[in-house]
C-alpha cells in the first residue's frame, strides 16, 4: 500500500494548512464569533464558508458532479486532518458530522431524484441534516437488531412511531435519514426513510445536555407519533436499513478519525513554545528526559493512528468495506486524541488546565470519541470475531 499523496493533493493539503493557520485559528480567541453550544455562530460561519468555497475547499467527500471536490478517501484523510486542527475547521469546509456521513451515503445509494431533493441542499449548505438511529433502552444502539421504532404500511407509504435519542444536530437539521423496523426479519427487518423537519408526526422532546461542546443543533431526543413517509422516500429498498447503516457508518467512523488526528496534533502544538522556552532546574522543559518521553510517546501514537487511518482509507478506495481496519483506527485514534490533549495539559501545568488555551474545550470534547459511532468495546468485539474467524490470516499481507 502506498500512502504518498500525489502532487495535486499535496498542494491542496498545503494550501488548506495555510488557510486554517492564517484565517481560522486566529479567530478561535475572538469571543464575538461564538454561539450556542460552544460552537461558531451562524453569521461568521457563513462568511468563512464563502472564503473556503472561493479558495477551493468545499465538500471534499462529495463527487464533483454533485457539487463537491470528489476526493478519494486517502486524499480526504489528508485534508480532514488539516481542517481538524481548528475547532470549527470541518464545519467551514463542509465536512463536519453528521452532514459528512449523510452526504457520502446519499451520493452512493440515493436515486437521482433523492439526490436532487435531499443531498444537493446539504452539499450547498442551504440546510443541515441528521441521522436518526439510536434509541433509549430497550431500543437499538450498537445492536440495531434491538430497534423498536416501527414503520407500518399505509397506502402509498409508511407511518412511523417510536423514540430516538442523542440525534446529533436535530435542532438545526432540516433533512433526516431515519432507520425504523418494518419486519421481524433478522437481516431485512429495518428500512431507511427520508423526511423533512417540517413534516408533521414527530417532535423534539428535548435537547440533551452533554459534557462537552456541541455540534450545531445539539444532541436531541425525538418522538415519532405518526410521521408519514411516501414510498418514494425509502432509501434503497424496503428491508435494506441494516445495509444502509453499514454503508454509512464505516466511512463516517473513519472520517471522525481523520478530524480527530488534526485535533490531536493541534493539542501537542499548544505546548511546543512553552516546553522550548520554560526553564526548570537549570534547563528547558524540552531538555528534560521525562518531558521527551511524554512528547515522544504521544507523537508515536498519533503516527500509529494516522497509519491505521490511511490503511483503512486506502482499502475503502479499493472497494473494500475495511471493517476491521476501520475498527482498529477508531479505537486507536479515540485513545490517542485523549492522550495528546492530556499530555499537553500536563506539560503546560496550570495554564493547560485553564481556559487560556483551547485544551480545556478539547479535553471535554475528546471523551465522546470512545463512544460515538460505536463504543471502543464494540469495535474490539468486531476485531476479536475477525481474529477467531481468520486466525493467522487476520494479519495477512493483502
Amino acid at each position: 500500500m502506498d500512502f504518498r499523496l500525489d502532487a495535486e493533493t499535496e498542494a491542496l493539503r498545503a494550501r488548506l494548512r495555510r488557510f486554517v493557520g492564517e484565517t481560522l485559528l486566529p479567530l478561535e480567541s475572538d469571543p464575538s464569533i461564538w454561539g450556542e453550544g460552544e460552537n461558531i455562530a451562524e453569521a461568521p460561519l457563513a462568511r468563512l464558508r464563502e472564503q473556503a468555497r472561493a479558495a477551493g475547499f468545499w465538500a471534499p467527500q462529495t463527487p464533483k458532479a454533485l457539487g463537491g471536490m470528489g476526493l478519494s478517501r486517502v486524499a480526504m484523510a489528508a485534508l480532514y486532518e488539516e481542517a481538524g486542527r481548528c475547532r470549527f475547521g470541518p464545519a467551514v469546509i463542509n465536512c463536519a458530522a453528521p452532514d459528512d456521513g449523510n452526504m457520502m451515503l446519499l451520493a452512493k445509494v440515493g436515486t437521482a431524484a433523492q439526490q436532487a431533493r435531499w443531498l444537493a441542499p446539504v452539499v450547498s449548505a442551504a440546510v443541515r441534516s441528521g441521522f436518526v438511529m439510536t434509541e433509549p433502552h430497550p431500543g437499538g444502539g450498537s445492536d440495531p437488531s434491538m430497534m423498536t421504532t416501527r414503520a407500518e404500511r399505509i397506502p402509498g407509504g409508511w407511518r412511523i412511531r417510536g423514540r430516538k435519542w442523542f440525534i446529533t444536530g436535530a435542532v438545526d437539521a432540516k433533512h433526516f435519514i431515519l432507520i425504523a423496523r418494518t419486519s421481524e426479519d433478522q437481516r431485512k427487518g429495518l428500512t431507511a426513510f427520508l423526511f423533512h423537519a417540517d413534516q408533521p408526526g414527530w417532535r423534539i422532546v428535548r435537547r440533551i445536555p452533554i459534557m462537552g461542546p456541541e455540534e450545531h443543533g445539539g444532541h436531541c431526543e425525538l418522538e415519532f407519533t405518526g410521521l408519514e413517509v411516501p414510498d418514494a422516500e425509502v432509501l434503497m429498498n424496503v428491508g435494506d436499513g441494516l445495509k444502509v447503516t453499514q454503508i454509512r457508518l464505516g466511512p463516517a467512523r473513519l472520517t471522525h478519525c481523520m478530524r480527530w488526528l488534526g485535533m490531536a496534533k493541534r493539542a501537542l502544538e499548544e505546548c511546543f513554545a512553552y516546553v522550548r522556552e520554560r526553564k526548570s532546574f537549570g534547563m528547558t522543559l524540552a531538555a528534560h528526559e521525562g518531558v521527551q518521553w511524554l512528547l515522544g510517546e504521544a507523537a508515536m501514537e498519533i503516527e500509529i493512528g494516522r497509519l491505521l487511518t490511511m490503511r483503512a482509507a486506502w482499502k475503502l478506495d479499493q472497494g473494500d468495506f475495511a471493517r476491521k481496519e476501520v475498527s482498529m483506527a477508531k479505537v486507536a485514534v479515540a485513545d490517542v486524541l485523549h492522550k495528546a490533549i492530556d499530555t499537553s495539559i500536563q506539560l503546560l501545568g496550570a495554564r493547560g488546565y485553564s481556559r487560556d488555551t483551547p485544551l480545556e474545550w478539547m479535553y471535554r470534547y475528546a471523551r465522546q470519541a470512545r463512544l460515538v459511532d460505536g463504543a471502543s468495546e464494540v469495535h474490539k468485539m468486531v476485531l476479536a470475531r475477525a481474529l477467531i474467524d481468520e486466525g493467522l490470516d487476520f494479519w495477512a499481507w493483502r
